[in-house]
């Protein structure tokens, strides 16, 4: 399930909720100020070896020496 972020549109609060493809938040409230309707946000993701000076083999994601 992929995980996507929210802001509650009352308090301003940073939350994370796991939802099936297709849900839209309308049911959600803020953990904090129990506020409903959050605004979801736009995230991006990323993936190890892409756009990183990483080797691909480097088991700990120590940057190459070129030793």
């Amino acid at each position: 399930m992929p995980l996507y972020e929210y802001r509650c549109t009352q308090c301003g609060e940073l939350f994370e909720v796991r939802q099936s493809i297709g849900e839209d938040g309308t049911d959600l409230h803020c953990p904090k100020c129990k506020a409903g309707k959050p605004t979801k946000l736009f995230s991006t993701f990323s993936s190890p070896g892409t756009g990183s000076s990483f080797n691909i083999g480097d088991s700990c994601g120590t940057p190459s020496t070129g030793t």
